[in-house]
């Protein structure tokens, strides 16, 4: 019973999970989402000291990452997959600094982008991507954990919303700064996710929908977000 669930036919689309092929992607990519789920529980943490009126709302958001970042190990552990954690630490390195870089200058509209809107639309264009081609203990999990990072998109986007006169501006240039590098974290990553048999147009379609559609929740036009978006093809 067991070998037929980790090794699946080719006929149901499913790749092969014991692969050393698979493993060794698998190892860079549950890295990323564990890095990923670890630097969003110290982002939300740090932007406590920017909105000390939501400090225990943000703690409870950064608890639920802590709680994300362990499921995934175990998704590992699971497949007997070692996180290749240096890996995922230089990956996120680019976007990292420019959020500590905004955090030392007390921008709260640019650390809620970086956080709030691009990292949490990125992971749940991951997730939905990830789920059907996941092995069923790590779907499992999956699961479970895209629903809470919705509640977390939802959270930055109402804070810009409230605040979006005074925000919009700040919001153009965080957008103009980062969506390149959020570009290229999904270029570097394509080959992996390919493994995975997660398809790279797929990962960019679904994290640009769900960003636009939290950007214009905010309160931007289409005619702003055609024109935000083309910041990503910036080198």
């Amino acid at each position: 019973m067991a070998s037929s669930v980790l090794v699946p036919s080719i006929a149901d689309g499913l790749p092969d999970f014991s692969s050393e092929a698979y493993k060794s992607a698998y190892s860079r990519i549950n890295a990323i989402v564990i890095e990923g789920e670890q630097e969003a529980h110290d982002n939300y943490i740090s932007l406590g000291s920017l909105i000390p009126t939501q400090v225990e709302e943000l703690a409870q958001l950064a608890r639920m990452e802590l709680k994300h970042m362990k499921g995934f190990q175990a998704c590992g552990k699971n497949l007997g997959v070692e996180a290749d954690m240096a890996f995922a630490k230089k990956f996120f390195a680019p976007l990292h600094n420019n959020f500590k870089q905004a955090l030392a200058a007390n921008q709260v509209v640019t650390c809620l982008v970086i956080q709030a809107l691009m990292i949490e639309a990125f992971a749940i264009a991951a997730y939905h991507i990830y789920i059907p081609v996941a092995d069923p203990f790590a779907r499992k999990i999956t699961e479970g954990v895209v629903k809470d990072e919705y509640t977390h998109l939802n959270y930055g986007q109402e804070w810009l919303k409230a605040n979006f006169e005074a925000s919009r501006s700040e919001i153009e240039q965080a957008n103009r700064t980062n969506l390149p590098i959020i570009r290229r974290m999904l270029e570097q990553v394509a080959n992996d996710a390919a493994e995975l048999h997660m398809e790279k147009e797929s990962l960019i379609e679904d994290f640009l929908i769900a960003y636009q559609e939290a950007l214009m929740e905010i309160g931007f036009s289409p005619r702003d977000l055609a024109r935000m978006s083309a910041a990503a093809l910036v080198s």
